[in-house]
């Protein structure tokens, strides 16, 4: 007889029989989780940004309100260049004047002549999250910037002035 050499055959480990498409499951679940974490951040970041330029907006607002004609719509403009999800609702143009009866004291509506500063308020503006499947929008607080009068005009000496245009 002879002698036959068992071979040592030993199958490599392989999935279980219940467990083929659990991988699949788990990975479905951390990109979900994963991408919604990347969108959040995204979406601060788009509201960080459209806080500083709603800051911005309501400076240069300010800054054209007391160098261009009372009420000119170039502030509005300006204001919507470089926050134009900013209408025109949302942002407030006061006029202020001296009480002559109350010194110190300050009066809403004036003219060219007696105006005494201008005060530009932006408020009600809200950004909607990018992510479609978390339907947030996000508000933007209300900024407000007050400048002294300076010319009030939009062309003085016959020379008109470039930022109101």
């Amino acid at each position: 007889m002879k002698a036959t050499r068992s071979r040592d055959r030993r199958r490599t480990p392989g999935p279980a029989v219940g467990q083929s498409g659990a991988a699949i499951v788990e990975f479905a679940i951390v990109a979900l989780l994963f991408f919604t974490l990347l969108l959040g951040i995204a979406d601060f970041g788009r509201w960080l940004y459209t806080l500083n330029a709603a800051s911005e907006a309501t400076r240069l607002g300010a800054r054209v309100a007391v160098v261009c004609d009372l009420n000119d719509e170039a502030v509005i403009q300006r204001m919507q260049g470089i926050l134009p999800q900013a209408s025109s609702a949302q942002i407030q143009i006061t006029y202020y004047g001296s009480n002559p009866v109350a010194p110190g004291t300050w009066v809403s509506g004036c003219t060219a002549s007696n105006c005494a500063g201008v005060n530009v308020r932006l408020q009600g503006v809200t950004i909607d999250s990018i992510a479609w499947f978390l339907p947030v929008s996000l508000p933007i607080p209300a900024f407000s910037t007050s400048l002294t009068r300076e010319s009030l005009a939009s062309a003085i000496d016959g020379s008109s002035n470039p930022i109101c245009q």
